[in-house]
């Protein structure tokens, strides 16, 4: 007997059997139960996921020949015919290959005539956003009002591409992509039952690739099981998928944050000889540092103690910089010479651009090269001149931006001491989006618009408490309150004003420039108004 898939073997032939897509489940056993039908179903959502499936069991819980019910027996003729899709009142049609209006005429045709064997015929359209245009006008009227013994069941994975027509005379179930942990938990079943030996951390990394598919899921591992000569290993399933372990992404993250580009490139090297895909590798950077991101700014734990030392080492403007660079690069990827290049090229622009208040990014200087203590003084004057906040055209001593705050506090000026504070990042802002109401002895009152509460987070409160105290010299407690007037102006209300200002008057200068005029009456000219930008001050 010739072998047969996993994904094939162990597709679901029952609701029960069906991994993670409870609602749809609900909803038709329902429906089947209280005999309450409607004859057009769509089912949506990516590859993979159930679709089909769902449709195919639907299609034996109306014909079982032991009556309708959401739980079909699987054992009577109609059933098991079904399962093997040679039932005749059970039609799959594949849009994408018969996509023209003849196609669906004589669907349309077939319809009329009474089951062969079932109770209704069951029309399974998948792809079905592949019709063409007059292929769904001449489906409209029987799509509506079929006859009694008809079903339509409709799968497609962009929904976005179907006539609101159709959709209207669909009931539409939304399926959801799987959580890694329930494809690993099939995974898991199926392998018990097969006798496979398998390790945990195997199942992960495959689950993760699987990107919400249980099917790609149950692909790889067939891939997995081949690879690894009948066993799944985490070390042969990571060289098959060019993933690498988390403890090497956290380390990536240590060595940038600790500016060592030595040690950073050394273990560059040490991925490579295992040729890793290196767009996975930043999507694992950026997946560790939005974990990170999570335990700074919102206080929840993480299993993994490497998560929480980095959250309390790195600044959370940082992991935002190191975030954004990374999903940029993974982006840009195919455009680079190689992609080791630009892997090598975004782990290396993490250490460029740094705050200024933070040691210089490393050189790679022919006397010092590889000793982390050799921070480049070329390499992050632009860079700290963009992070630091400034006074006029020089950076701010740490001495002058304690008078300056000072002084911002006492003609209570909330965009100088903001400035002063040198509040960036999530805390900047949160000062950004509050209007001081006033300065009360140790006491800061602030005003929140409804819009802006969700950045009004514990941590939060307590990091801008503790930026601004540490300005002034003093502790100070941040209190919130609403006043009585209307809502004060905030510096991003007063920025977002003088932003409009100058577009403003950017428009104006440009419209009344001799040169544009002559060129509007001359040569028939026209300004296109968004192509206009002010200077930034």
């Amino acid at each position: 007997m010739s072998y047969q898939v996993l994904a094939r073997k162990w597709r679901p032939k029952r609701f029960s059997e069906l991994v993670g897509q409870e609602h749809v489940v609900r909803a038709l056993s329902n429906a089947l139960d209280s005999q309450r039908m409607h004859h057009a179903f769509l089912f949506t959502g990516t590859r993979g996921i159930g679709k089909t499936t769902i449709a195919r069991i639907f299609a034996k819980s109306l014909n079982c020949e032991r009556g309708q019910s959401s739980n079909p027996c699987g054992e009577c003729s109609a059933c098991c015919d079904i399962d093997a899709g040679r039932f005749m009142d059970m039609i799959e049609i594949d849009a994408a290959s018969n996509t023209g209006v003849d196609n669906v005429r004589d669907l349309i045709e077939n319809a009329q005539y009474s089951p062969a064997r079932g109770r209704y015929k069951v029309y399974l359209i998948d792809e079905v956003h592949m019709l063409s245009k007059p292929a769904f006008n001449a489906l409209l009227k029987t799509l509506e009002e079929p006859p009694a013994h008809v079903k339509f069941l409709l799968a497609t994975t962009d929904p976005e591409k179907l006539p609101v027509t159709v959709l209207s005379r669909c009931l539409k179930f939304n399926l959801k992509r799987l959580l890694p942990e329930q494809i690993v938990g099939q995974m898991r079943h199926i392998l018990d039952a097969e006798g496979i030996n398998y390790d945990a951390d195997a199942l992960e990394e495959l689950a993760r690739s699987a990107d919400g598919s249980l099917r790609d899921g149950l692909s790889l591992l067939d891939q997995a099981i081949a690879y690894g000569a009948g066993k799944v290993n985490v070390a042969e399933v990571r060289q098959m998928l060019g993933s690498i372990e988390r403890s090497q992404v956290f380390a990536l993250i240590e060595s940038v944050h600790a500016g060592d580009g030595a040690r950073l490139m050394a273990q560059i090297q040490q991925l490579a000889e295992f040729a890793p895909d290196f767009a996975g590798v930043l999507d694992d950077i950026a997946a560790a540092l939005h974990r990170i991101q999570i335990v700074q700014l919102v206080g929840m734990a993480d299993s993994d103690p490497r998560v929480a030392a980095l959250a309390d080492a790195l600044a959370a403007e940082d992991v935002q910089l190191y975030y954004q660079i990374a999903v940029a690069g993974r982006r840009d990827l195919p455009l680079a010479p190689t992609p080791r290049a630009g892997f090598e090229m975004t782990l290396l622009r993490m250490l460029a651009f740094r705050p200024g208040n933070a040691p210089a990014a490393a050189t790679n200087r022919k006397s010092e090269a590889g000793k982390p203590e050799a921070r480049a003084a070329a390499a992050a004057p632009a860079v700290a001149a963009k992070s630091v906040p400034r006074s006029g055209s020089a950076a701010q001593s740490p001495a002058s931006v304690n008078e300056a705050a000072m002084h911002a506090a006492q003609t209570q000026d909330w965009p100088a001491l903001i400035a002063a504070a040198g509040l960036r990042g999530p805390i900047g802002q949160l000062a950004q989006h509050a209007a001081l109401l006033g300065i009360d002895g140790d006491t800061l009152r602030l005003e929140l618009k409804p819009d802006h509460e969700h950045l009004r987070a514990p941590l939060l409160v307590t990091q801008l408490q503790d930026g601004l105290g540490k300005a002034l010299g003093r502790t100070l407690t941040v209190k919130f309150e609403k006043s009585a007037a209307s809502p004060r102006q905030t510096p991003a209300d007063i920025a977002r004003d003088q932003r409009s200002a100058r577009q403003q008057a950017a428009e104006q200068a440009l419209a009344a420039d001799p040169v544009v005029q002559g060129m509007i009456r001359d040569f028939g000219a026209s300004v296109i108004p968004e192509s206009i930008k002010a200077a930034e001050k």
